[in-house]
């Protein structure tokens, strides 16, 4: 991504303009306040309506066609991906952001843009007395995500990483480890039925506010694909984070909230794989150990299913 990219700049008076256009006559931009984390650049937006309401919002902002770098923003997520998947979780009982205006072009803001109505909350710091309960409500949201009908005008689930170039991250301790993982990702996927998933279905894209689930946001990866793909995203981070036998007890919940669920270790070979292209060579020992304790008991979980 170039340095000229305007999206990495804080919002021009041409963006302003807009938000202020889209709030009504009258309406002006009180506060501008740069969001934390996630690939795009998020700014939390306070604007006074003409008629003195107040209305909180999100901007969201990609780079423009022209300013990416391929191998840090992938063509598949585009504001239209996430405008035809926000408009699909209109009305299904999904706590997203609902859609106030959007510019996926820019041609009226210095760089394609949404935006967005914002939700209260923040993502959770959960201490061990409140884990449970974080792992209950997030379990329990993924059955009205993966109930959206429409999931087949979404692309179709892609892997981030191809099997064949998933390669060992450059401070590996357990080279046969990924490469096992590689040979898995490799083979055939188990059939699953396709679902509308959220695809980064992890902690930080989600919102808590006074210990309840407030929202789900980051709709920019939504696919048609097995709903595998998400528990196994939360399992991983809920492992990175946690530990394993936190991510084991989150699959369990899922099992009892969803009337029935039976993970498949492949899909935790696959997610932990594609979790590394980006950041791989900044990762510390230490992180990348975490890694491959998650793809180890992956991998001994699909040795004795075969076994067995």
């Amino acid at each position: 991504m170039t340095h000229s990219d305007p999206s990495r700049r804080p919002p021009g008076r041409r963006t302003l303009r807009w938000i202020e256009e889209c709030c009504g006559l009258g309406s002006t931009v009180r506060v501008l306040r740069p969001l934390p984390g996630g690939g795009h650049v998020n700014h939390a937006v306070v604007v006074e309506t003409g008629a003195g309401s107040v209305r909180t919002l999100v901007l969201r902002r990609w780079p423009r066609p022209a300013d990416e770098d391929a191998h840090a923003i992938a063509a598949e997520f585009s504001p239209e991906r996430e405008i035809a998947a926000l408009t699909l979780l209109a009305g299904n009982g999904v706590a997203a952001p609902p859609l106030v205006a959007a510019d996926p072009s820019g041609a009226y803001t210095d760089a394609p843009a949404l935006l967005l109505e914002r939700l209260p909350g923040h993502p959770p710091r959960p201490t061990s007395n409140d884990l449970p309960v974080v792992l209950i409500q997030t379990a329990a949201a993924l059955l009205p995500i993966h109930a959206v009908r429409g999931a087949s005008s979404m692309p179709h689930y892609v892997p981030r990483i191809a099997a064949e170039d998933a390669a060992p991250p450059p401070r590996a301790t357990r080279p046969d480890v990924w490469e096992r993982a590689a040979e898995i990702a490799a083979g055939r996927a188990p059939d699953a039925p396709a679902r509308f998933i959220h695809c980064d279905y992890q902690p930080d894209n989600t919102l808590w506010a006074f210990g309840a689930l407030s929202g789900v946001v980051d709709w920019s990866e939504v696919s048609c694909g097995p709903a595998a793909v998400d528990v196994a995203v939360m399992r991983l981070h809920l492992g990175l984070r946690y530990g394993l036998p936190v991510a084991d007890h989150f699959v369990e919940i899922f099992d009892q909230v969803s009337g029935g669920y039976v993970h498949d270790p492949y899909w935790d070979v696959r997610v932990a794989l594609d979790a590394l292209p980006c950041g791989a060579d900044v990762l510390d020992e230490a992180h990348v150990m975490l890694h491959e304790a998650f793809l180890g008991a992956a991998l001994a979980r699909l040795g004795a299913a075969a076994t067995g």
